[in-house]
């Protein structure tokens, strides 16, 4: 049974998805990745490998109070960028839970900016 093998754009890691995995798809559905919880809406789930995804939004979790939230562009954008105590460029967000203050790290990745935990 074919594998069909895609990367996530937020932290890389490969999903894998069987032939009957995708059956099951259709546009629309979202998958989320077990490594970040980034999610995926599928726009395209054609023959072969006529499959496509588009970033709709990733989860973290505060180191804080444990609560998941979702880095949207909005929260991203109205937070100051630092220089990290190891010299990565860091954006400081606020936990919309706790309010505790979290570094999120941006990977250098031509195809996508990737985000980590900090």
């Amino acid at each position: 049974m074919a594998i069909l093998e895609i990367d996530c754009p937020v932290c890389g890691e490969v999903l894998e998805l069987s032939a009957e995995d995708r059956a099951e798809l259709n546009p629309g559905d979202v998958i989320v990745c077990d490594s970040c919880s980034a999610e995926m809406e599928v726009t395209r789930n054609g023959e072969g490998e006529d499959f496509e995804l588009e970033l709709l939004g990733i989860l973290t979790e505060c180191p804080n109070c444990g609560e998941e939230f979702e880095v949207t562009d909005d929260l991203l954008s109205a937070a100051p960028v630092i220089e990290s105590a190891d010299g990565a460029a860091v954006s400081l967000v606020d936990c919309p839970h706790c309010h505790a203050r979290i570094e999120l790290e941006f990977e250098p990745d031509p195809a996508e900016p990737s985000v980590s935990d900090r």
